[in-house]
C-alpha cells in the first residue's frame, strides 16, 4: 500500500469511482405487464446471460465504434462496475469516495466548497454528507476562527475509509487499464484532463 497521505494519493482511480454505478430505475406499468412474456424471457437465464457477455467481449457494433459517446459511455459503465464491486467491502459508493478525498485536504471545507469542487447541487451534496456522517465517516462543526461557518472533516473511521477503499478504487482502475500499455494509459487520462479543463 502506498505511503501517500490519503487526501493527496490516487486522484485518478477516486475520480473514476466517482462515476458509481448506477441502480435500476423502478419498475413501471409497462414493466408489471409484461406478464408471461417477461417470465418467458427470464427463463432463458445462462444462456441470455451469456450471449451478452460474447456480444460485449465481441466490442462495439462496426457502426458505433467511432463515435465517442458510445465509448466514453461504454467505458464509463465498464469502469463504474469494476469500482462499485471493489467498494463494496468497504461500504462506501464511487460518489462518496468521491466527497472523502476532496474533504480529506489539509483544510478544512464546507459543504459549498465541497459542493463546487465536485460539481454537484447543494442538495446532493448535504443528501452524501448525511450519509457520510450516519456511518461515522465525516462531522460537521463550527469553523474555528468563524463560529458562523460549518465545515466537514473525515473521522479516524473516514480516513481509514479513504485510505483503503482508495486504493481498491486504484485497483480496479489498473485493471479496468490492463489492455492498455501504461504510456497509453496516461495518454489517454491527460486527453480525457485537457477535454474536461477546456470548458466545454
Amino acid at each position: 500500500m502506498s505511503t501517500t497521505a490519503p487526501g493527496q494519493r490516487g486522484q485518478a482511480g477516486r475520480a473514476g469511482a466517482a462515476a458509481g454505478a448506477a441502480g435500476p430505475a423502478g419498475a413501471g406499468p409497462a414493466a408489471r405487464t409484461a406478464g408471461p412474456a417477461a417470465g418467458t424471457a427470464g427463463a432463458a437465464g445462462p444462456a441470455a446471460g451469456t450471449a451478452e457477455a460474447a456480444a460485449e467481449a465481441a466490442g462495439p457494433p462496426a457502426e458505433l465504434a467511432g463515435r465517442l459517446a458510445y465509448l466514453l459511455k461504454h467505458a464509463q459503465l465498464g469502469l463504474a462496475g469494476l469500482t462499485a464491486g471493489a467498494l463494496e467491502p468497504y461500504g462506501v459508493s464511487g460518489r462518496e469516495l468521491a466527497v472523502l478525498t476532496v474533504l480529506a485536504g489539509d483544510e478544512p471545507a464546507s459543504q459549498q466548497q465541497a459542493a463546487r469542487r465536485l460539481g454537484v447541487d447543494r442538495t446532493t451534496m448535504v443528501a452524501l454528507i448525511d450519509t457520510l456522517e450516519a456511518k461515522g465517516l465525516v462531522r460537521r462543526h463550527a469553523h474555528a476562527e468563524d463560529r458562523r461557518r460549518n465545515v466537514v472533516e473525515l473521522t479516524a473511521a473516514g480516513h481509514g475509509t479513504l485510505d483503503q477503499a482508495g486504493q481498491a478504487a486504484e485497483d480496479a482502475e489498473r485493471r479496468f487499464l490492463a489492455p492498455l500499455s501504461p504510456r497509453e494509459a496516461q495518454r489517454l487520462k491527460a486527453a480525457l484532463l485537457a477535454l474536461l479543463q477546456s470548458g466545454h
